[in-house]
């Protein structure tokens, strides 16, 4: 078993109250294909890009129905280590550490800045089969919060993290790294943002084409909040699906501009 490094995102997953209108969506603009779903553990139903697992999709449970969004898993070794960390730096475990069967043991948390976020130690599933270029898999994720200071502080210190500050007036930006490998960014919400909105982790899924993607999912009641954009880094736009889970779409084969500079956060 190949069990990925601390810190490394390595799993999606997205609570819907009707999960047959976002296989629909999601399948539509992502392309994706479902699997059975498991009422053992829920009626949890995984998502397929080409027949490699990139995400799931889950009915709420009694007493958790509310605003749709997706959830992102960071890889530990030991969760409940994890969740005692988590506790130590100032974040809440929103849910303790809790074994999924053979599949592994997950955790809830929400880290100081309000944004909550899944830990997962794997067991026989290991998470994300598809490789971040592929069409329909996983690419990237953001932690957007209000309070930059307190998830700055938090994350590498729940986490085995180094930082990078992006060197721009214009956007509070840093980016996380795992033994020199970029593996999350944090933005700061800026006035933009309606107060209602509360710090979240948004992420990224590879599509072949940024606007087709976009025409695709307002097609399908979709809510086009920011974008396309071109970027160093591809062409990307975000999007609310139908049921109000946030996301962003980005071709990575797209690109333009020069990357960034950035300066060693010490």
């Amino acid at each position: 078993m190949v069990v990925r490094p601390e810190g490394i995102p390595c799993w999606a997953d997205a609570m819907f109250s009707d999960v047959e209108a976002a296989k629909t969506f999601y399948g539509e603009v992502l392309g994706w294909t479902f699997g059975d779903a498991s009422s053992e553990f829920g009626n949890y139903t995984q998502a397929y890009a080409d027949g490699k697992a990139v995400a799931a999709v889950v009915p709420p449970m009694p007493g958790q129905e509310g605003q749709s969004q997706w959830c992102l898993y960071f890889a530990s070794p030991d969760a409940a280590a994890t969740a005692g960390k988590i506790r130590e730096n100032g974040g809440e475990v929103l849910m303790e550490p809790m074994r999924v069967g053979d599949f592994g043991t997950m955790c809830l948390g929400r880290e100081p800045g309000g944004a909550v976020f899944g830990v997962w130690q794997a067991g026989v599933h290991e998470g994300f089969e598809a490789p971040p270029e592929q069409p329909g898999a996983y690419c990237w994720a953001e932690v957007f919060t209000r309070e930059p200071e307190k998830t700055d502080a938090f994350l590498p210190a729940v986490f085995p993290y180094t930082a990078k500050q992006l060197l721009d007036d214009a956007v509070d930006f840093r980016l996380f790294e795992v033994d020199g490998d970029m593996v999350l960014g944090r933005m700061k919400m800026t006035d933009e943002f309606p107060p209602e909105v509360p710090s979240y982790v948004n992420v990224y899924f590879t599509v072949d084409d940024c606007d087709d993607a976009v025409a695709r999912a307002t097609k399908l009641g979709g809510v086009l909040r920011f974008g396309p954009m071109d970027t160093p880094f591809g062409r990307f736009a975000a999007i609310s699906d139908p049921q109000g889970a946030s996301f962003s779409v980005i071709d990575v084969t797209t690109t333009a501009g020069d990357m960034p500079q950035t300066a060693d956060v010490s």
